[in-house]
């Protein structure tokens, strides 16, 4: 039975409050809004009228005496087990209830509303034969803000997030565990029933069609984008401080010479620093008036100094190379066996998490480095020989006082963390299901380290701000928006917004709510946005 190629028209955000999924690819924007914003969830006609022509597929195999993969036959290293028809609704809810195996922590609510948006971006494409009533359940859990509960352990990427997606088609059928909206425990047919879902009973091929899939390290994949896009820019307004902080030069920086290694990254990050430290005066005070060279005892700066566009432009580098793996995945129909445009119905091994896993141990590489990169920095302002004139350890009465001796000890700790998750998860494979997965791709636990190395990330830059903007404070003897304030103004604009959240420097204070504030600042962009708020452009 031939059915037609669904049209492949993108999908769009309708506003910020839903987004419509169709038979084409997600936007990135979407899977954010979805996943993390709440937006609300609603299936174009177009893919409901695909799912009905596969499903018809489906349908006309039921009766069928040849084997067909997940429709009549058992799964996994059972695949060759013939299932009779009056058993094939059990062989799907079996499959659900066995699979939803999940151990662990409970795993963020927005990676597991990713995973369910995925799953539901592959249903629409009509290429998994299932029923539109199935899709349109998920939709409507999402909408409703109904989050099954998924532990930390159970996927090994291949086939696909099994675990993990077996959890949420459980809660799909009114069975396991829920989060609701307000984030309150329930059972899921609880949840179900307060937000007027009744829960589907599964037919040939859904059980199977909802759990092959690479949703759930995809999804994270998308939110780790979205968040090292902020972090990365923000690593450049970090060495841009430590920089002029630390009475280093910005000639470095000039546009001509990156223009000898013209790598995308580093020749965006470069401009970055240019444009916050334009017209600094402590920069312009280490130039003599006669030639306009910088006066240095030091011939150059450290490595972490001089070298940051270097690092933070592999990176970006980095970042740009995943954000294309996502994009071809976000436009996938990923399922085993799978619908064809001409009606045929083919196992495949489109399932495997290869492709995402690489990318995600490949990000958790380039933000150890980041954050390494960005404690040197740091470690530079406490020690007196290296700072240029800043007391020990940024100690207001040093012997008395400890300064920020050990907020670096806190970020040596993160960064030695980082490097730890930085070992890929995607060079191992346990065998499973009989030998006959022999193969897997760990792409989830490649998706969850990275996830605690951007958290690690976010907190080692905070430190460096907090140092440099206490070592700039102190240069000044004083505060942010006192009259001797000599940084550039989008650093005078990042200090006096720090300052509005954290004290400047003095005797020592409990220090740890004070990281905690800076680590808030920049996890939200409000670092970023007072700096850009200064800027004739945004930063790249």
């Amino acid at each position: 039975m031939a059915i037609a190629a669904p049209p492949q028209e993108p999908r769009h955000t309708v506003n910020q409050h839903s987004v419509i999924v169709g038979t084409g690819p997600l936007s990135p924007a979407d899977v954010v809004a979805v996943t993390r914003h709440g937006a609300a969830v609603e299936l174009a006609p177009e893919a409901l009228a695909a799912m009905a022509a596969s499903r018809a597929v489906i349908d006309s195999l039921v009766d069928d005496g040849t084997p067909h993969y997940g429709v009549s036959t058992g799964f996994g290293a059972l695949a060759t087990k013939h299932i009779p028809l009056d058993q094939r609704s059990q062989l799907q809810r079996s499959l659900i209830r066995s699979h939803a195996a999940s151990s662990g922590a409970e795993v963020d609510r927005e990676v597991v509303r990713g995973l369910m948006l995925g799953r539901l971006s592959t249903l629409a494409t009509g290429r998994t034969g299932v029923r539109p009533v199935v899709a349109e359940t998920y939709a409507a859990m999402l909408t409703a803000g109904i989050t099954p509960v998924v532990g930390e352990y159970g996927s090994l990427g291949c086939s696909g997030d099994l675990a993990p997606l077996s959890h949420v088609a459980l809660a799909l059928m009114g069975e396991g565990s829920v989060r609701t909206g307000s984030g309150d425990l329930v059972p899921a047919a609880e949840a179900l029933a307060a937000a007027g879902i009744a829960p589907v009973q599964l037919r040939e091929k859904e059980g199977l069609a909802l759990i092959n899939g690479t949703d759930g390290m995809l999804g994270m994949l998308v939110l780790a984008a979205a968040d090292l896009h902020r972090l990365f820019t923000t690593a450049d307004l970090a060495a841009a401080m430590s920089v002029e902080g630390l009475l280093g030069t910005d000639a470095v920086f000039a546009e001509d010479l990156h223009a000898l290694r013209p790598h995308p990254g580093q020749v965006a990050s470069a401009a970055n620093i240019r444009s916050l430290l334009h017209d600094s005066p402590l920069i312009a005070e280490q130039l003599t008036s006669e030639t306009g060279r910088h006066r240095f005892t030091r011939v150059q700066d450290a490595y972490s100094l001089r070298c940051a566009p270097q690092v933070h432009g592999a990176a970006r580098a980095t970042l740009a190379h995943a954000e294309s793996v996502a994009s071809i995945e976000l436009a996938s129909a990923i399922d085993n066996p799978v619908i064809t445009p001409d009606g045929r119905i083919e196992s495949n091994g489109n399932f495997h998490g290869a492709p995402v896993g690489y990318v995600l141990d490949f990000l958790a590489i380039a933000v150890a480095d980041v954050a390494s990169m960005s404690e040197r920095r740091t470690d530079r302002f406490l020690d007196k020989s290296r700072s240029h004139g800043l007391n020990a350890f940024l100690a207001h009465d040093p012997g008395v006082d400890s300064g920020h001796m050990i907020a670096q000890y806190t970020q040596a700790g993160i960064v030695s963390e980082l490097k730890r998750l930085a070992n890929p998860a995607s060079v191992d494979s346990i065998p499973s299901s009989a030998m006959q997965e022999d193969h897997v791709s760990m792409g989830w636990a490649a998706g969850l380290k990275l996830r605690k190395a951007i958290d690690g990330l976010t907190r080692v830059l905070a430190i460096e701000i907090l140092t440099a903007a206490r070592a700039l404070d102190m240069r000044d003897g004083g505060t942010a928006g006192a009259a001797g304030v000599r940084s550039s103004a989008p650093i005078t604009a990042v200090r006096a917004r720090l300052r509005e959240d954290v004290e400047g420097p003095g005797t020592d204070r409990y220090l740890a709510p004070e990281i905690e504030a800076a680590r808030m600042l920049v996890d939200d962009g409000s670092l970023l946005a007072a700096a850009v708020g200064t800027l004739p452009a945004p930063l790249q």
